[in-house]
């Protein structure tokens, strides 16, 4: 499949550069591409070819925490299959009898994007941060390729690491693909779970049949897309090689701002990308886990109905936020016998908890404290 997609690709970026004048120039330039990526994809080359290493993760990650005032450690929690999952504790004595607040990032991330957040949550209860199976500094295993079996990989990592934590119940927040993981696990496993706050959830609604209809996409972001579909989405970061952080920091200037108070330097684009260019895992899954553009192959939605009533919801978006809040709304529909709340914080992008972390801290500290 992979091969007859990549032959397809080849076909339909070939026509396109034909069209537009340049076909003398397809074989040589394809070629060099098609050679570059397929040397650049193999893993061992990785440490080589990427300037990154675990050592370096582990660095920029510690970066990132320094600013952290709470006493806090990190460990590596075992679970099956010689899986590891790394996480980061901060437990007060005062208030170690309240129930703990798990964070669960989004794709893409890891704990220490949670810096600005720990020091205030902490004060409540329980806080553990942790790096989803696949991400950051966890193990990164062969993922299903199957959607659901991808899924259902990474809930049972956290029941596990739950079980070797000896939680008995969870408040669960997840940012993006953290919140569609937080409530495919409350389904399965719903007397662990005392709330679920979602951030910016990735994965709730079902593909728009007039997607393209609505809004015609050109033909030649499809043959891109067609290009680039049998390789991971951050395929590109590792691509580039050297130029990886120089990219980061020229793409996503925007993560210098959000931790501005905090940083001057470069230290959140260093973190993020040691984070995405090691070997490809969580990252995999999430593609398996789905459709063009972005969507997910098994909605979210349509399985809320499955949801226990008595789990009560709160979904916070950032007013600044690409992401559609209609989800939220009709999650409250779907359950009108059961406790949905939705919260948008004024100023905030998709990265609600780094764009304003002070209101976002707030909020989730009055929903939390409504539970004790």
């Amino acid at each position: 499949m992979a091969e007859q997609a990549a032959t397809e690709s080849r076909g339909m970026v070939h026509r396109l550069l034909s069209f537009v004048g340049v076909d003398a120039l397809v074989g040589s330039v394809w070629g060099f591409v098609d050679t570059t990526i397929r040397w650049c994809w193999i893993p061992n080359w990785l440490p080589s070819w990427c300037p990154t290493s675990q050592i370096q993760l582990q660095t920029s990650e510690d970066r990132m925490l320094r600013c952290v005032g709470s006493t806090f450690s990190k460990h590596h929690i075992p679970i099956s299959n010689s899986n590891r999952l790394w996480t980061l504790t901060i437990n007060n004595d005062r208030v170690r009898h309240k129930t703990p607040l798990v964070l669960l990032h989004g794709f893409g991330g890891g704990l220490g994007l949670w810096a600005q957040n720990l020091d205030a949550l902490c004060h409540r209860g329980p806080v553990y941060a942790l790096d989803l199976l696949g991400f950051g500094q966890s193990s990164r295993p062969v993922f299903s390729t199957d959607s659901q079996g991808a899924e259902q990989q990474f809930v049972e990592s956290i029941e596990q690491w739950r079980a070797k934590m000896g939680l008995e119940s969870m408040i669960l927040l997840g940012h993006n693909l953290g919140g569609y993981l937080a409530v495919a696990y409350s389904i399965k496993y719903p007397h662990r779970v005392k709330h679920i706050l979602l951030v910016e959830p990735w994965g709730f609604p079902e593909r728009p049949d007039t997607v393209e209809a609505d809004r015609p996409i050109p033909v030649w972001i499809k043959a891109l897309g067609a290009m680039f579909s049998p390789f991971n989405p951050l395929a590109g970061l590792r691509l580039v090689g050297p130029l990886g952080p120089t990219l980061v920091q020229t793409l996503r200037p925007d993560f210098k701002k959000k931790f501005s108070s905090m940083f001057n330097d470069n230290t959140v684009s260093e973190y993020i990308y040691h984070l995405n260019v090691q070997a490809p895992s969580g990252e995999t899954a999430f593609k398996n886990m789905t459709v063009p553009y972005g969507w997910a192959k098994r909605p979210m939605l349509q399985r809320m109905d499955k949801l226990h009533p008595e789990i009560p919801i709160t979904i916070i978006y950032g007013s600044r936020s690409s992401i559609d809040s209609n989800s939220g709304s009709t999650i409250k529909e779907m359950r009108p016998s059961s406790h949905v709340e939705i919260i948008t914080i004024r100023g905030a992008g998709h990265y609600v908890y780094a764009d304003q972390p002070e209101d976002f801290n707030h909020r989730v500290l009055q929903v939390c404290q409504k539970l004790d």
